[in-house]
């Protein structure tokens, strides 16, 4: 299992931090969508690397078009040399419809015609093919001469795709390279939903199973050596673990552990505003299957023992109460 770090949105440290990423040994570095473009801090950190893998963790979709996106994988994979992911997500309606004034309907169905036509517009460039695609949302037959970019010798990147629910994750399977499991997820929940999902999409694109498929994601590490720096640790976990549980399209994942009936609660407290609150209601049992917690070398030993069966890549999704000069030494043990 490799293990890839998670760059933060400032990106006036984009360039710096992914020459420190590279050196430390981390195998890629992932830049996520939030305050700023995370296609311009890709092209920053492929610029000052030569090894680690350079990917969007997750950038939003549906606040782009298919032939947006076309272009920007594209050519960010002959930045890179072939060392780019791009990596997509869907938001939530809110924020596609208010934030980004997008439409928004039948989520996973638009996901996998937007990586569709994604795929045949890539296929236009580099090999020459018509383009004539025409699908339920979008539709892409047209590409002159002058549009048209050259084919390259890396080619099209590898797409993966975020998810939380079967209906998205089994889209993924069917036409995407790689899944991304949400950090609000736990092992019951990837083992009894999740994997029958992407296997029901692998299925229907001719695949027996996962084999040559990438299952990445960040995960919840809680790190402290000393009594102060767990508590600390702890307390910025369940933060985010609350944050993440307010959202009712996640409520799925709780329902499995039956703890169903905190999901609303969290979401009116949210909506008050009362986020130190939020995290009070995470209880012990929640954390330990949310996260992994201890040292850093019980951690990186945890890691391995959780997921190193099943994911290809893993980063650390670590809330703010960990002291970053510790992730070496998880790496170390969980390589």
């Amino acid at each position: 299992m490799k293990i890839d770090f998670q760059l933060s949105d400032d990106i006036t440290s984009t360039s710096t931090d992914a020459v420190q990423v590279e050196k430390e040994g981390y195998a890629g570095a992932w830049v996520g969508e939030t305050r700023h473009d995370p296609f311009m801090q890709c092209l920053q950190a492929s610029s000052v690397t030569s090894s680690i893998t350079v990917g969007t963790s997750i950038a939003i979709a549906f606040a782009r078009t298919p032939m947006t996106l076309a272009n920007l994988g594209y050519d960010l994979a002959q930045y890179s040399e072939g060392r780019f992911v791009l990596g997509l997500g869907s938001q939530i309606k809110p924020h596609i419809e208010r934030r980004f004034s997008m439409p928004w309907s039948h989520p996973a169905a638009r996901m996998r015609e937007l990586i569709l036509a994604i795929r045949a517009i890539w296929d236009c460039w580099q090999n020459g093919t018509k383009l004539d695609f025409r699908g339920d949302f979008y539709t892409h037959s047209l590409m002159t001469p002058f549009f048209t970019p050259k084919p390259h010798a890396f080619g099209p990147p590898p797409i993966y795709l975020a998810g939380v629910g079967p209906g998205m994750t089994e889209a993924a399977g069917e036409v995407a390279d790689g899944f991304f499991v949400h950090p609000f997820s736990t092992m019951r929940y990837i083992e009894e939903v999740t994997i029958p999902a992407l296997l029901r999409g692998r299925a229907k694109a001719g695949h027996q199973d996962l084999d040559g498929f990438t299952i990445c994601g960040p995960s919840f590490v809680t790190i402290g050596r000393t009594e102060e720096e767990m508590s600390r640790a702890i307390a910025a976990t369940k933060k985010q673990i609350a944050f993440y549980g307010s959202t009712p399209a996640y409520r799925a994942v709780l329902e499995t552990h039956g703890w169903g009936d905190v999901q609303p609660e969290l979401t009116a407290l949210s909506k008050q505003g009362r986020w130190d609150d939020m995290a009070g209601l995470i209880t012990d049992e929640m954390m330990a299957e949310f996260s992994v917690i201890g040292s850093p070398e019980e951690v990186g030993r945890g890691l391995n023992d959780r997921i190193g069966g099943l994911y290809s890549r893993a980063s650390l999704y670590d809330s703010g109460g960990s002291n970053r000069a510790h992730w070496p030494a998880v790496i170390d043990a969980a390589s």
